[in-house]
């Protein structure tokens, strides 16, 4: 694998093409201009030696749209790791940290080379604050455009009892999404998701196609409730509480029950409705709950949802 030293640095201008799910990966750009590995490239990213029109993006992932500029310089000075505010810390004691995740940032990293997550951010912080690092015990996980409130232990003994509370569903974790259509009631989605379900998406056996044979082994079953809160114009609002904590689930049951999230840019090829665009899927955590780990006290914190979704949110508000 190339150093650093023996990478050119170069630049190019994204050609005309199509934009959207469809624009190029910004590491996917960094290997044409510099014509390195996939490795290689996303690191360049994460390490900060690659800007799009003259601000440094880290994020090998981002789609960038035709006409941007990518310069990529191997010699740049190293990004320094990004810190949480300390107003993004809703509690901390000796054996737990609650944070509220903003939309765009992954909870930890999902590839070796991803270096700015929420969970690296924390760590910063937290070290800052109180004077010395912080082993951080991850219990839950949002999705990277998913905002809210979740549970960080700071100690093994934490980790285990939360992680026990998670498997007997002790845990309240409860979510807001808009969503696509008028959706009526309550319901209880019961499903097994698979990482598959036939067409490279998951989703739940025997939705997609029909069943053959058993549940597969490595199957997980997930179960969602979800009941409309608010009517909008094309969609609604939805309050969505969590038995389980599969990746991707709620979106998935949402999209199976024939209402993908407003934004959803997966889970939404069998939508046949219109489309409401918004900057990402509109998907809150807004309530968390457990027994504290060492007290047993009942925990409960609530947030409410960012910026954005309030502003897609009064969009759609009938007039």
């Amino acid at each position: 694998m190339a150093t650093m030293d023996e990478i050119a640095a170069g630049s190019l201008v994204v050609p005309p093409g199509e934009g959207g799910e469809r624009a190029p990966t910004l590491a996917a750009l960094v290997r044409e201009i510099c014509q390195v590995s996939w490795g290689t490239a996303r690191s360049l990213c994460a390490r900060g030696k690659v800007q799009v029109d003259g601000q440094v993006c880290p994020d090998g992932a981002k789609r960038i749209s035709p006409g941007s500029r990518v310069d990529v310089d191997p010699r740049a000075r190293r990004i320094r790791a990004a810190e949480l505010p300390d107003d993004a810390v809703v509690h901390l004691d000796r054996d737990v940290v609650v944070v509220y995740k903003p939309a765009g940032l992954m909870t930890v990293p999902f590839r070796p080379d991803d270096r700015d997550t929420l969970v690296d951010r924390l760590r910063v912080m937290l070290k800052r604050r109180l004077g010395r690092p912080v082993e951080l015990g991850v219990v839950q996980r949002l999705d990277k455009d998913t905002t809210g409130i979740l549970v960080f232990a700071c100690n093994l003994a934490a980790k285990r009892v939360l992680q026990q509370q998670l498997r007997v569903h002790a845990i309240e974790r409860r979510y807001l999404a808009l969503v696509h259509g008028d959706l009526h009631g309550a319901r209880k989605a019961e499903s097994h998701l698979l990482r598959d379900r036939g067409d490279g998406l998951r989703g739940s056996y025997g939705h997609f196609r029909k069943p053959r044979g058993p549940v597969p082994a490595d199957a997980q079953r997930a179960v969602t409730e979800f009941a409309a809160q608010e009517p909008l114009q094309g969609a609604t609002l939805v309050g969505c509480k969590l038995h389980t904590g599969r990746q991707h689930q709620v979106r998935i049951h949402l999209s199976e029950a024939g209402h993908p999230l407003v934004g959803e840019r997966v889970y939404i090829r069998d939508y046949r409705g219109p489309r409401i665009e918004a900057p990402r899927p509109m998907l809150h955590a807004t309530r968390l709950g457990f027994s504290h780990p060492r007290t047993e006290a009942w925990l409960q914190f609530d947030a409410p949802p960012p910026e954005d979704f309030q502003q897609v949110l009064g969009q759609l508000k009938p007039q």
